[in-house]
């Protein structure tokens, strides 16, 4: 019982993170919704190519098999900022953005590597063979996904920064529960918000570069500053003295 308890306090950190993910995926869903981002009826939606194509290959076990091979990508991707974290708290290697970036960058390209693996054994040879009809050569695709792990490896790298971050708070003697529940709640509103608006100029029947490429710029901005802020942060910190624990003060008698 007692190990049950001293276990209670990281598993309701884990399941406040969880929750507060969930609440600000709803209301991700919800204003693109009302923004007319997603039309929910797809059968009837008109002007949403990516959807309506994913739609039109996944149905039946090929849906299945798509939800575990994005599960699996998802795992991956959130168990690198964690292994990152975990390793520089045990004293393993400094935290610092540029081995935060590559660390991200090795990782998404790993997550991409996995769901593609995956997604090519749940697709037919005609669909594949439509498919590469219409994409680039292999080496344009290779140097595509490189750059575009690159991209979310500045996600993964500032998410990184900020679990060390609030390591780094804890040892100033704050609740690293807390940091990371408010950290969760305060940098995922703020990746939330620019998903929506990403996915919003990507997912229209014409994209328009500029656009996309205006709301990529705004990713990789907020993505560094949280990359570099965090380690600003940290260096703080780490100037700050630890918090000493209280010494009784023994009565004068005792001390004659």
């Amino acid at each position: 019982m007692n190990d049950m308890k001293a276990m209670a306090r990281p598993f309701l950190t884990l399941y406040a993170m969880a929750l507060v993910m969930a609440i600000l995926a709803r209301i991700g869903l919800a204003v693109a919704g009302g923004t007319g981002v997603l039309a929910f009826d797809y059968i009837s939606a008109s002007g949403v190519p990516i959807l309506d194509v994913i739609c039109s290959i996944l149905t039946g076990s090929a849906f299945v098999a798509f939800l575990f091979a994005a599960g699996l990508a998802l795992v991956v991707s959130t168990a690198g900022p964690v292994l990152y974290g975990a390793l520089a708290a045990r004293g393993e290697g400094r935290p610092r953005p540029a081995t935060a970036f590559l660390w991200g960058w090795a990782t998404a390209l790993v997550a991409i590597v996995c769901l593609v693996v995956v997604v090519l054994g749940i697709l037919s040879a005609v669909q594949v063979g439509s498919m590469s009809s219409k994409l680039p050569g292999l080496p344009v695709i290779v140097l595509g996904v490189i750059a575009f792990a690159a991209f979310l490896g500045t996600l993964l790298g500032a998410a990184s920064m900020v679990v060390c971050a609030c390591v780094a708070r804890a040892r100033a003697g704050h609740s690293l529960g807390t940091s990371l529940v408010a950290a969760a709640a305060g940098c995922g509103a703020v990746v939330m918000l620019l998903t929506v608006g990403t996915f919003s100029a990507l997912n229209v029947a014409t994209v328009s570069l500029p656009v996309l490429g205006g709301w990529a710029a705004a990713d990789l901005v907020v993505n560094v500053a949280l990359l570099f802020g965090s380690a600003a942060l940290i260096r703080k910190l780490e100037g700050t003295p630890a918090p000493k624990a209280s010494v009784p003060v023994q009565p004068k008698a005792a001390l004659s």
